[in-house]
């Protein structure tokens, strides 16, 4: 399985977030520390924002913050949520794809079950568990 960097990215936000659940954290300052861009963070706070994993709130004591204690973020969830719209294979889109064996195939199944299971093995984990320590953290 392939993630995207999207959410290769929103993962590695959280793990930083994780480390100081307190603190408010600004897409300006994880775009530095991890030197990605702020407006590919930017949209990826949006997104963990309508997921309900973070609360952003602007102003000068503003920034984003984590709705929930770490320990009750579950791994699978926050992939599920940041992979949303993208499909395993082609077959798994909504209109489903330009493929020829539809009728007959025996894999599509089996894929959706692999699936399935990564996510509830991802599950198996919380954003406490691979939070960065607070000596690594910046």
């Amino acid at each position: 399985m392939n993630l995207t960097s999207f959410t290769d990215y929103g993962l590695r936000m959280l793990m930083r977030m994780a480390s100081a659940p307190d603190r408010a954290f600004s897409t300006a300052d994880l775009a530095e520390e991890f030197q990605l861009s702020r407006n590919h963070l930017a949209k990826i706070m949006q997104r963990l924002a309508q997921g309900g994993i973070v609360e952003t709130r602007r102003g000068v004591n503003g920034g984003a913050f984590l709705r929930r204690s770490p320990a009750e973020i579950q791994l699978g969830d926050v992939v599920q949520l940041l992979e949303q719209g993208q499909s395993l294979v082609e077959c798994f889109r909504p209109d489903g794809g330009a493929c020829t064996i539809a009728g007959c195939c025996r894999l599509k199944a089996r894929l959706q079950t692999a699936e399935r299971r990564f996510i509830e093995e991802l599950n198996n984990s919380t954003l406490a568990d691979i939070s960065l320590p607070q000596q690594v953290a910046v």
